[in-house]
């Protein structure tokens, strides 16, 4: 049994890992350049490394998304192929059982030419019974990680949750629209003030003294607004190293789902 997860970025890599440590086979499709921020535990850095390794799992690049036999050799080394395909069109030749979109797009799915026996919607923007099988809420809380299977995630309050009280402020956004220079490294201590990147010539300094958790790529064009960096208040950095607890429980959510189905049991490690 195959498992597609739409997205390669923190979250969705919390859900492939716990996949792939439970036995199951994996593939990640994702976008040309994609936009994680923690991009030390996302699989989607893959795409611009040719390979990264996470918490022992090694994620491999595949430019060709209809190259099954590459896939396949990939998933029979243990690893997991991320593959340049952002409509998912690999699901038409890896006829997978599962499919979950973790993109964190907080908007209704659109269609897809394959239909698995399973789709997984992680967060709002789905509806369990309406556009897919089943929905897990991302949103912290006594909810996290549960299974909906009517009906829809908590809604996106447009606000970060808090990590030591902070809140929006440990969000980096971009302030206009530009090429993004990076001047600090993920997992580097800063102090407040500190010059994080620049956009377009605009600064964007630390918000408080901690942690860079997150950053994108240098050299990427964004747009004013996009989230283009995570601070910490935690003085830890190996915690930008390490898959969340929220992604974790997430993942395990998504395991809940594609076990709980009788009929997906004896195809799961087939």
């Amino acid at each position: 049994m195959i498992v597609l997860i739409r997205g390669g970025g923190d979250l969705a890599s919390g859900v492939a890992y716990r996949l792939h440590q439970s036995g199951m086979r994996v593939v990640i499709s994702e976008l040309a350049d994609p936009l994680a921020v923690r991009r030390l535990v996302s699989f989607s850095e893959a795409i611009n490394q040719g390979e990264v390794t996470i918490e022992g799992i090694v994620a491999r690049r595949v430019t060709d998304p209809s190259d099954t036999l590459r896939v396949l050799q990939i998933i029979a080394k243990g690893q997991i192929p991320v593959l340049i395909d952002p409509d998912a069109q690999a699901a038409q030749s890896l006829h997978p059982t599962v499919i979950i979109d973790a993109r964190m797009r907080k908007l209704p799915p659109e269609p897809l030419r394959h239909t698995a026996k399973m789709f997984i919607g992680l967060g709002p923007g789905f509806t369990a019974g309406q556009d897919c099988t089943a929905v897990i809420e991302t949103q912290r809380g006594h909810r996290l990680g549960r299974v909906i299977w009517q009906g829809s995630a908590s809604r996106d309050t447009g606000i970060p949750e808090s990590v030591k009280d902070r809140r929006a402020e440990r969000v980096l956004r971009a302030p206009v629209s530009g090429v993004l220079k990076t001047l600090a490294e993920i997992g580097d201590r800063l102090q407040e003030g500190q010059a994080v990147a620049e956009v377009a010539g605009q600064t964007v300094t630390a918000p408080f003294q901690g942690v860079l958790r997150g950053l994108l790529r240098d050299g990427m064009t964004v747009p004013a607004g996009l989230k283009i960096g995570d601070v910490d208040p935690r003085d830890d950095p190996a915690l930008c190293r390490l898959i969340s607890d929220k992604s974790l429980a997430i993942g395990g959510g998504v395991l809940e789902a594609i076990l709980s189905r009788a009929e997906l049991r004896p195809h799961i490690w087939s």
